[in-house]
Formats: structure tokens, sequence, C-alpha cells
């Protein structure tokens, strides 16, 4: 089987000829003397322990090196690697250039990324016309499903409010709720095989009309509720439904589904993480490109990973965790690679023994699964409690005034008062079953033991799962001191907690917080995921995941239970915590794969503060009471946006007897909208005095408490609604993104909205995200990016802040570009962090 790798390689240098000429110490050394802003760098000086500098400036460097024609192109990789001028020079002067070679065989040409040296023909720009007509089209299509849903809606409540007694009223829920679960979840599969067919290898431009035939189904499968059955036998029959080739005995476990169901091939026993981007179509230049994606038997797709188009995981093979697959890889059988792009890994992954898990176990979980949904959730949510509140309030003053008044103020004053019960009393009712439901079931799953899937312990589990990562709790608690005691509330083993105000951030996920414990003054940036379970495809085991003691993590972390990193240690953005080797102590890890980088530089300690005393026990209460107030803003605007919903639908439900079906058309089209505004408008109120700007402070500073309230109060879920349409960029330049004509957004994040600038006619695809900030510590840094005109962001790409991504440059996907870096006119980036590259053929492996 062929494997292929991407090198490191010079795009920026014009000609056929890639040797590069010698090195000198002085023309290094003047360089990074004019951007380090001091007179003299000697050659055997150490970058960041002797100079001071940090990896902003050293980015800064690397660009300033890449503008010189006559010196080899500098990565931040290689200033790592070999910190002084001397090996540095030494280094890039004995290093041989890879030579870029053609694709594989089996890749089509419209998949393989250009050549190096080679300029890309820059493709027509979309016309406005057809812009619009695509925005006009896609409105129409919500337009119809609105009316769809509020049709069968309110047919469905009308037969069961016809019931007689509560048992009627069960039985209509049950049956009209299984009818409704069944048409949202068939209507995507008929939906791709009318409008679509089969998809195959192609490429189209977005904005045209194939292009919308291919957003209507991809917007109706990536909302089915099919994605609450993940981890379930259901999910690999409804991918079979949708086209794909799966096998017998796989295990799905990533909620994202793919689009283009018939070019994924999954083989007999493969495990897929969660957390996994696998959708057989990626956006590339302005066009949509399609392209197959390859499982074998036996196989592993590990969490946060990103499978790009035209790749294969052969059988028996396994892809590690923070890694991915760029087009045209291809993994032999049996082999472990890891990585971003992958490449071999030396160290062989965890694997759980195998345990008996046959067909009809599968099968009779499937049908337990469908009868607890039909059963106990889908009439609850359906109709058991309108019916419920309709036997209980037919004589409340809500009801009578909701009949004569529809749009009366007394009706919502009630309704105020009702939705803040629900609202708020529903935080107290969660922190108890939090702290009691997981708990009992965890008895049932004591860590360290093998258990077969689809079991009674696997019910539990996934129980556990889903009950405890609770999104909008973390989210709440996040970035205060109250992280602490709710983490612990819920299970983790904290040790002895150094109090900051922000040891967590507003994303924490896990598999089991029973067995995750974290040292004592850890502290971590936002988007922790806790590997705590390892799977097989009939099999699942937990395994205490532990971080060491005064160690900082950055953003987007997938920590495995076999992570080898200890005490004071730092974990930059999206690194690839280390499964083997040493155990890791008083260094910096970066990339993916991940290499030594220093603890800790002299800038980053500018605001470090005392670990006790009186001036941090009044830095941290003050940080508390204004985390405090965010908090309570967080839920009034939450609230509020609550009461909204709920009074539209009760207007709607007034107005129902006198206009029939239109009202709650009307209902639905007003909801999306109305929410858009609504959060807008709580942003712009936030930033009126507070605009996000560039800083560099303590997370003491209140500066950076403006910036927590700015990230927790407003909410940006609705957002993906839009993703795909040209109506996103809309609601961007709302938010104060400057952002450009024609941008195609398919799940792009800003983090600082503000701070962002897009030029025109950019591609951004889904999972990619432009942060204008980091922390490190008890440091905060945030500065501007720009990603100029007919720029493509891969598939789960990141960019940092400070960054400049020149015109028509692409990053790759799962790209990770650190902060400071410059990518030229043109150029393809890729990697974690992010450098030149372009395939080169592997041969045969």
């Amino acid at each position: 089987m062929t494997g292929q790798q991407l090198e490191v390689v010079d795009t920026g240098r014009k000609g056929t000829d890639l040797q590069y000429p010698q090195c000198t110490h002085d023309a290094l050394a003047g360089l990074l003397a004019d951007v380090a802003q001091v007179d003299h760098v000697p050659v055997d000086s150490h970058f960041f322990h002797d100079l001071g500098a940090d990896s902003l400036v050293m980015a800064h460097f690397c660009a300033r090196v890449r503008k010189r024609p006559e010196l080899p192109s500098v990565s931040m990789r290689d200033i790592y690697r070999h910190p002084t001028i001397r090996e540095l020079c030494a280094a890039l002067t004995t290093a041989a250039p890879p030579v870029a070679a053609p694709p594989a065989p089996d890749t089509s040409e419209h998949l393989a990324p250009p050549e190096a040296g080679t300029a890309r023909t820059p493709r027509a720009p979309t016309g406005t016309p057809r812009y619009v007509l695509c925005g006009g089209l896609q409105l129409l299509s919500f337009l119809g499903y609105a009316f769809l849903l509020a049709f069968v809606v309110a047919r469905g409540y009308d037969w069961i409010a016809a019931g007689t007694g509560l048992l009627d009223a069960y039985v209509r829920s049950v049956t009209f709720g299984a009818a409704l679960l069944l048409v949202l979840c068939v209507l995507p599969v008929l939906a791709k095989w009318l409008l679509i067919g089969r998809f195959s290898q192609q490429r189209y431009r977005v904005w045209s009309l194939a292009y919308v035939r291919f957003w209507l189904v991809k917007t109706l499968i990536r909302s089915s509720p099919l994605a609450l059955f993940t981890g379930s036998p259901l999910y690999p029959l409804y991918l079979r439904a949708l086209g794909a080739h799966v096998g017998r005995g796989v295990t799905y476990l990533s909620r994202s589904l793919p689009v283009c169901a018939d070019l994924l091939t999954i083989g007999d026993g493969t495990v897929v993480r969660k957390d996994s981007l696998i959708s057989c179509y990626r956006a590339h230049d302005g066009m949509i490109e399609t392209g197959p994606v390859t499982l074998g038997r036996d196989s592993v797709v590990s969490e946060a990973t990103v499978l790009d188009i035209g790749t294969r995981l052969g059988d028996g093979a396994r892809l590690g965790h923070a890694s991915s697959l760029h087009t045209g890889q291809h993994v032999p059988d049996g082999a472990h690679w890891h990585g971003s792009p992958a490449q071999p890994a030396e160290t062989a992954f965890p694997a759980v023994e195998p345990a008996r898990c046959g067909t009809v176990r599968r099968a009779t979980a499937g049908v337990l699964l469908l009868l607890t949904v039909l059963l106990a959730y889908v009439p609850v949510a359906v109709g058991l409690v309108d019916a419920l509140l309709s036997q209980v309030l037919q004589d409340s003053a809500v009801v009578r005034e909701a009949e004569a008044h529809p749009v009366g103020w007394t009706l919502y004053a009630d309704l105020s008062a009702i939705t803040a019960v629900v609202f708020f009393g529903a935080v107290p009712v969660a922190l108890v079953v939090l702290a009691t439901v997981p708990r009992l079931l965890g008895r049932f799953v004591p860590p360290g033991r093998t258990y077969p899937l689809y079991g009674f312990r696997y019910a539990a589990h996934r129980a556990i799962v889903l009950i405890t990562n609770r999104r909008a709790l973390t989210r709440l608690f996040g970035d205060s001191t109250c992280i602490v005691h709710y983490l612990r509330w819920i299970g983790y083993d904290l040790s002895q907690v150094r109090q900051t105000g922000s040891n967590f951030g507003t994303v924490v996920k896990h598999e089991n917080p029973f067995t995750s414990t974290v040292g004592t003054g850890t502290m971590v940036a936002d988007g922790l995921s806790l590997m705590n379970a390892d799977y097989s495809s009939t099999s699942f085991r937990l395994s205490p995941t532990s971080i060491g003691a005064h160690n900082f993590l950055g953003n987007r972390i997938a920590y495995p239970a076999q992570g080898r990193t200890g005490d004071n240690c730092l974990l930059a953005t999206k690194v690839m915590v280390p499964v083997d080797g040493p155990l890791r102590h008083d260094v910096g890890l970066l990339g993916s794969p991940c290499f030594e980088i220093p603890r800790s530089v002299l800038r980053d300690s500018t605001f470090d503060d005392p670990e006790d005393g009186d001036a941090l026990r009044a830095r941290l209460a003050a940080k508390t009471r204004h985390n405090a107030v965010t908090m309570a803003c967080h839920l009034f605007t939450g609230w509020l946006y609550f009461f909204c919903v709920t009074a539209l639908y009760v207007g709607a439900a007034g107005l129902y007897p006198r206009w029939g079906t239109v009202v709650l058309v009307a209902a639905n089209v007003l909801l999306l909208p109305c929410t858009v505004l609504y959060y807008v408008l709580v942003e712009r109120v936030l930033t009126l005095r507070h605009r996000p700007q560039p800083l560099f402070c303590s997370i003491y500073d209140r500066r950076f408490w403006y910036r927590e309230r700015y990230w927790k109060v407003p909410s940006d879920l609705h957002l993906h609604v839009l993703d795909g349409t040209p109506f996103k960029g809309a609601v961007w330049r709302l938010l104060g993104v400057r952002i450009g004509r024609r941008v195609f957004d398919d799940g792009c994040a800003f983090s600082e909205r503000p701070m962002v600038s897009v030029g025109d006619e950019c591609t951004l695809n889904a999972g990619s995200a432009v942060q204008c900030h980091s922390q490190e510590d008890g440091t905060f840094k945030s500065d501007r990016s720009e990603i100029g005109a007919r720029c493509t962001l891969g598939v789960g790409a990141l960019v940092h802040y400070g960054v400049t991504v020149r015109d028509g440059a692409e990053l790759a996907a799962d790209t990770f570009l650190m902060k400071g870096e410059t990518v030229p006119e043109g150029a393809r980036w890729a990697g974690n962090p992010a450098r030149p590259v372009s395939v080169t053929h592997g041969g045969e492996r």
C-alpha cells in the first residue's frame, strides 16, 4: 500500500532549483537583532533563555527570513529545535530540502494540492447575481421547511388535544412522536436520494444551483435527530441508509455526520472516536470538492482527528488523537500513524481486549433504545407535557388570558414569572441530578475492567457521559472561581486547588468525571477533553486520567489516559499529548507530533502574580465579584431569550384558533431572525464601552475580565444554522467582523469578532477558527488577525492572534497557524505548527 507524507518545502522561492546558498551567521543575527530591537545578537545566545524572546518575536523573525531570497525558509519548528543562531544556521545549511513529487496515482488530479513553486491559476470570481440567487433559494427552502414543520405540528397537537384522559393523551403522544421522529429521520434520506442520488467524486462552485442542492441535503443531514443516537447500533444503520458502505460491528462515536456518505467506506470492526471530522467533502478556493474516505477493517480513528478527502486507513491501522490525514495520505495495513499531517508512530497505541458482542446483542440494544425514546422521551417532548399543562392550568388566569387576549400585557407579565421559575429553577435541579444520578450509575462501571458494548454497563457509561457533559453549566461556571466547585461537584479530583479565578475555561469535556484528576496549580485555557475511556469494536474500558500539578494547558487539547506528562508542563494549543517515552516535566510541548519547547519565557512571566498573600486575595476577590456579575448577565440574557421565544409561541397558540396554521408558520419564520438580532443586540451593548482591542496584561487586569464577559454572555450557537449561506457574512458584519464580499463560511468561528479581518471571496471550512488571543499562566495576550482575499482555511484549521494570511493563501486541514506568523501570497501551509508543504511520494510501505 502506498504511504504518503507531507514534508517541509520552501514554497516562496522562484524557479526550479531548490538548493539553498550557504547561510551566514551575520545575516540571521542581523535580522533577529532588528526584530528583537537589540543592538547585537551573539551567535551562541539562546533565543528564549538569553535574549528573552517569545514565540511572537520569533514568528516575526521567521517571516523576515522568508522575505530574503538568499536565505532558506525558517519555521517555528526549526526555531525550537535549534534555539541559537549557530545551531540554526548549521541545521539550515546542512539539511537538504525535500523534492516535491507527484501525488499518489489513485488520487484524482483535482484533489492533489499544487506542487511547490507552481503558481495556482486563480478561479474566476463568482458573480453577485448567482450569489443573490443562491441566498434567495436558500431562504425559500427555509420558509418551506418552516411551513412543513408548522403544518405537521399543528395537526399533531390538534389530534393529541382531542384525546380523553391522560392515558389517551399518552398513547396519542407516543404515536405522533414516533411519526414525527420517523419523518425527521427519513426526510434527509429522501432529500439526498431525490436531489443528489449517489455522491461521486466531483467539484462544483459554491453559490451555484448544484451547490444549493448540496447545501439543502447537508443541512437536513446535519439537523437529523439521529445524531442523538451516536455510539448506538442504530447509527451505522443510518449511515447505510445515506449510502455509506459500512461493515459489521462498527462503533461510531462522533456526532459529526458524514454528508457525502456514498464516498465513505468503513470496514468491519472499525472504531471512530468522538470529535472526529469525516465529511467526505471540503470547500477549497470557492469550490466544493467531494472525495472518498476509506477506513479498513478493524481500524481505529482516535479523538479530535480530521480526515480530508482522498484518504485511506488500512486494515488494522490506527490514527492517533489530535492527528489528521491530508489528501493523498494512505496509512498501510497494521500501521500506527499520528501527527498533523500524520506520519508513522514508533509506539503502539493502547488497545482494549475484545468481548462478546454479537449481532443479537446489538439488535437488542437498538430495539431497547428505540423503545426508550418512543415510550419515554418522545411523549414528554411532544405531547404529554402539553396535555398535563392543559389539564392542570385549564382554569388558570394565564390560559384564560391567552384565549381572550393573546397579545395582552397581563398574559406576558404572568408568563415572565412562569418562565423565570422554570429557567432559573432548572439550574439547582440540574445540579441535584448531576450530584446523584451519575454517582449511582458509576457504581456499575468501575474503572480498570473491560466491559462488552451495548449492555447495561455500557448504557450506564453513556448515560454518565450525556448527563455530566452539560455545556450550558460549564459555560455558566467557567472562567470563574465557581468552575472548580462545579467540577468537584460532578466528580473531578482537583487535589488542593490554588484558586486563580481562571482555573478552567468554559468548555471542559470528559467521558467519566470520577476518573478525572487535575493537579494543584494547573490552569486550563479552554476546550479540554479528557479521554477517560478506550474502545474496541466490541468492548470499552475506563481508565484514570491524570494531569500533573502546576501545568498550563492551551486550547483544544485532547488528553488521553496514557498521557506522559507530569508536573510543571506547558501544553500548547492543539498539542498532541504523548502517550509514550519518559514522563515529561518542567518543559513545554508544542505541535502534533509534539516536540519540546521552553516551559516559559521572560516576556510571558511579566504578569506572574504571587501564589499567596493579601495582594492575590484582594485581586481574586475583585475578579470573583466581576465574574459573578458576568454570570448574572449570562443568566439574565438567557432567561430573556427564553421568555421571548415562549411568548412568541404562546401568542401564536392564542391566535391559532382564529388564523390557523399560518400563525405557527409565522412564528417558525420569525424565530431565527429574531434570535440572530437579539444576540447581535446583546453583543453590541456589551461592546459599547469595552470593545475588544489588542491586549497584553494580567488575568487580574479589569480589561481581561471584560473580555471574559464578552466570551460568556452572548451566544453564537445559532450562527451554525446559517453555515454555507450568504446570510452568515451579513451577520458577521453586524457583529463587527470586517468581512469582504461573497465569503463562503461553512462553519468558521471567530472568538473576537471586531479583531478579525477577512477578505473578499474567502473560503472558510467547517470546524475552522480564528482565535485572536492566547493565555499562558497568568498572562493574557491578544492581537488582530487578518485573512486576505481568496484565502482558504481548511477543515479544523486554527489561526492564532497577530497573524497575517496574504491573498490567495491556503491552510490545509487541521492546520495550527501560530501567533505572529505571516503566510505569503499564494502559499500553501499545513501542519501543527504550520509550515510550507507539498505532497511527496512516500513509496511502497
